[in-house]
Order: C-alpha cells, then sequence, then structure tokens
C-alpha cells in the first residue's frame, strides 16, 4: 500500500497565502484571539515522552531484582544497555526519515506500537539474552519519539516559541523518570517483575488512540483558527520539496548537532540506567527505597528542562539573536553539570541526590536547546532526517557509555571516573558546537 505523505508547514497553502490577513488580527494586543490549540499538540508529545520514559527506565529500577532472577554481572548489563543503544542509533536513522516521508501522525503512531508491544515483551523473557533482544527491538521503537516530536515543534510553532515547546514537551521524559520508580517497584513486589514490563508496556495504546483523534497536520486541521494557523506561519516560507538523507551529511551544521548529541547524551543514558545501581552501592538503597530519591533527581531535570527552553525564548523575545540565546542557555546549562564528580565524594544521600538533580536538570536544559537547534539550521521537511542523524551520534555515543561502566564498575565497583567525564563534556561539546556554527546560520540544502 502506498501512503501518501502529509504536507510540511512550509508548502504554500491557501491557508499560508491568507497568512497576512489572519496576521494582522494576531497581532500583539489581539493575542488572546490566536488560539492555543498548538499546545494541546505540545501536551500529546508531553504525554508520548512520558511514555516513552517509563518502558525505557524499568530496566534500571529493577537492575538489581533481575541480575538476581536471571543471573547477569555488570559486563553483562552493559551489553543489554548497549543492545537498546545499537538499536536506538539504526533506529534513528530509519525512524527520522519515516517521520519526513509519511508524516507525524502515521510515523508517531506506528512507532509507539512498535515500542509498546516490545516494551511487554520484556514480561516473557527467561534470560540476559532474551533481555537484549527485547532491548533491542525497544530500541528500534523509541528511536520515533524525538525525530518525530522535533518535526512536529517545527511544524506547529513559530521558532520563538519552539525552545519553549521543546522544554515542555522534553519534560516528559523526567515525569516518566518520575513515575517509573513510584510505580514499578510497588507492582514488582505485589505481582513480580514480569507484571511491571506488562502493565507499562500496554499503555501506549491509549496514546495512540488520542494521537488519532487530535492530531491533523496543520494547513489541514478543523480545529485550528485562521489566526492561529497565520501566527504559526507568520515566518518566511519553505520551498517545497524532499530532502534525501544524504544531503545532510557535508553540512557543518548536521554535524554540529550530532556532535553535541554524541557528547552529552552518554552521560543522561548513564543517570537513566545506571543511578538506581550507584544509589544501592554507594548508599544501600533496596528496590521499596530508592522512589524518593530518583523522584527528586527527575524533579530537578523536569525542571531544568523546562527553565532551559524557557530561558533562551526569553531572551529572543528581549531581542536576543538564536544564536546567542542558545548558546548562552547551554554555556550556563553546561556550568551546572560540572559539580556532579562531587556525587561520588560524599557520603550524604541528599548531597548526592542534589548534586545529580543538578546534572540531569542541566543536562536537559542543554539538551532542550541543542534540540531546538535542528528547527534554526534545518527547514522542517528536513528535521526528522536531522535529528534521527544526531540521535544516532548520541546512541553510539550511549553505546560506549554502556561498555566503558561495565568494565569501570566490575574492576573498580565506584562511578567516580564516569561522573568525572561528564562534568567535562558539555562544555566540550558546546566548544566544538561553536566552531562549526559560529553564527548558526541555516544549512543551505538541495532539494529534490
Amino acid at each position: 500500500m502506498v501512503m501518501k505523505s502529509e504536507p510540511a508547514t512550509g508548502i504554500p497553502s491557501p491557508a499560508a497565502e491568507a497568512a497576512p490577513s489572519a496576521a494582522a488580527e494576531a497581532a500583539p494586543g489581539a493575542l488572546g484571539r490566536i488560539g492555543h490549540y498548538r499546545w494541546l499538540i505540545c501536551a500529546l508529545l508531553f504525554t508520548a515522552a512520558t511514555i516513552n520514559y517509563v518502558d525505557r527506565q524499568v530496566l534500571g529500577v529493577l537492575k538489581t531484582t533481575l541480575q538476581k532472577e536471571l543471573g547477569y554481572n555488570d559486563i553483562d548489563y552493559g551489553n543489554i544497555v548497549t543492545s537498546f543503544q545499537a538499536a536506538y542509533a539504526i533506529g534513528m536513522l530509519t525512524m527520522g526519515r519515516l517521520m519526513d516521508k509519511i508524516g507525524t501522525r502515521r510515523g508517531f503512531s506506528f512507532a509507539v506500537g512498535f515500542w509498546s508491544l516490545a516494551a511487554a515483551a520484556h514480561a516473557f523473557v527467561g534470560s540476559a539474552g532474551g533481555l537484549s533482544a527485547a532491548r533491542f527491538a525497544l530500541g528500534i521503537g523509541e528511536a520515533g519519539m524525538f525525530p518525530g516530536a522535533l518535526k512536529t515543534i517545527a511544524e506547529w510553532f513559530p521558532k520563538k516559541e519552539r525552545a519553549l515547546a521543546t522544554g515542555l514537551f522534553n519534560s516528559g521524559t523526567n515525569i516518566g523518570a518520575i513515575v517509573c520508580p513510584l510505580v514499578v517497584p510497588w507492582i514488582a513486589v505485589t505481582w513480580g517483575w514480569r507484571a511491571a514490563f506488562a502493565i507499562t508496556g500496554a499503555i501506549g495504546a491509549l496514546w495512540i488512540v488520542a494521537w488519532m483523534i487530535l492530531y491533523r497536520p496543520l494547513a489541514e486541521h478543523p480545529r485550528v483558527s485562521p489566526a492561529e494557523r497565520a501566527y504559526i506561519q507568520s515566518e518566511p516560507s519553505q520551498a517545497p520539496g524532499k530532502i534525501g538523507w544524504l544531503t545532510l551529511v557535508p553540512h557543518r551544521q548536521t554535524w554540529a548537532f550530532a556532535i553535541g548529541k554524541f557528547m552529552t547524551d552518554p552521560f543522561w543514558w548513564l543517570y537513566l540506567f545506571w543511578v538506581p545501581d550507584f544509589l544501592n552501592r554507594k548508599h544501600g538503597l533496596n528496590l521499596l527505597q530508592i522512589g524518593p530519591p530518583l523522584v527528586t533527581i527527575y524533579l530537578l531535570s523536569d525542571v531544568g528542562s523546562i527553565a532551559g527552553g524557557w530561558f533562551s525564548s526569553m531572551l529572543m523575545r528581549r531581542g536576543w539573536t538564536a544564536n546567542a540565546a542558545r548558546k548562552t542557555a547551554m554555556l550556563v546549562c553546561a556550568l551546572g553539570v560540572a559539580p556532579v564528580f562531587l556525587a561520588t565524594r560524599t557520603d550524604s544521600l541528599w548531597v548526592a541526590v542534589l548534586l545529580l538533580g543538578l546534572a540531569t536538570a542541566a543536562h536537559q536544559g542543554f539538551s532542550a536547546n541543542l534540540f531546538t537547534l535542528t528547527t534554526d539550521m534545518f527547514p522542517s521537511q528536513a528535521v526528522g532526517s536531522a535529528v534521527g542523524f544526531g540521535g544516532m551520534a548520541g546512541a553510539i555515543g550511549g553505546m560506549l557509555i554502556a561498555q566503558i561502566a561495565g568494565r569501570v564498575l566490575q574492576l573498580t565497583g565506584s562511578y567516580s571516573t564516569l561522573f568525572i567525564m561528564a562534568a567535562s563534556a558539555y562544555i566540550l561539546a558546546l566548544a566544538i558546537i561553536h566552531v562549526l556554527v559560529p553564527r548558526l546560520e541555516a544549512a543551505k540544502l538541495k532539494q529534490g
């Protein structure tokens, strides 16, 4: 069956041609009449991100339980995590391209359905090898989250709101990371660890129903007012046409984003998959005690995600260029990560928790602005592929950190080396990004 591609916002439409008159209605002072359906779309993305991270983090929360049940060591666990990262790298390319080809309505539904089935499949494994296979399938599906979400943001928000919208939907990842340690241990203790995977994996089906009911492409959505559509499309139109994936590779903009992801994503994976183990090793927390510290860490990261996006958007509203606003916000966040190496040097549980919370908050603020760079540097019809390429680089970095972490911990039993690496990675990443794109200029892509 041939699937018809959804129209991108950059393609001129009757609604876009009518923009000047509608835009006049949406002038400052008439802001209340613009409408806010785009924020409902953002809420759907937020919910998808929450589900994504619940399904992703179950393994980390149950790490100690599964090691006892299935009999594997830290190196085996590193290999299980690596299988997810390898699939995530592959999926970032394929899913990003899929979103650009068939549109976010169909593409997102497929991705959520695929990863939900894979998440539930964890309930039926009986070995470390079985977990690796289930994690591989999960990685393929979950890779659709960010290419789809960033493409949706590029289509549904004007540039000055994109960092805030990205920060808001991205904060759903932290809500997922909060919900997981509160709910999953209780399910595991009450009904067993298999039930934890089966129940969390089933939630995605409800989201797909809501998405298919509420989402349509902007140009044809019946619930979007002319004023809101004109406001979203108020920036210069992008030329129509398809942009091939290989077209992105020669451009500095592509590599600036990809290197930023390669250098910083591994440490988010480290926090997500290994912090429960750190709290168990360093502070002796068991499955039912681990919830409050993890909730605190990810509540702080939620604040960081929203604040990081808000900060650069606020600077732009005050007249700063996108280049200055994004990079200033990223610098503040990079400095916020730096103290994380002290988390292994304190015997206080809550000092360590606060240091980890500051690091995860700063990571999320940095990430919100890094993601938004793609919408600054690429046309909307290429955003999915650009995010996919960078996500692949981030997943490769995640594969490396999983292998490094497993071996470092097997040899030393300490997280000190890993947290020192995290403390310095963000400043270095920002320096490389600035060298590659000093003015954050748009990539000049050939369209075919």
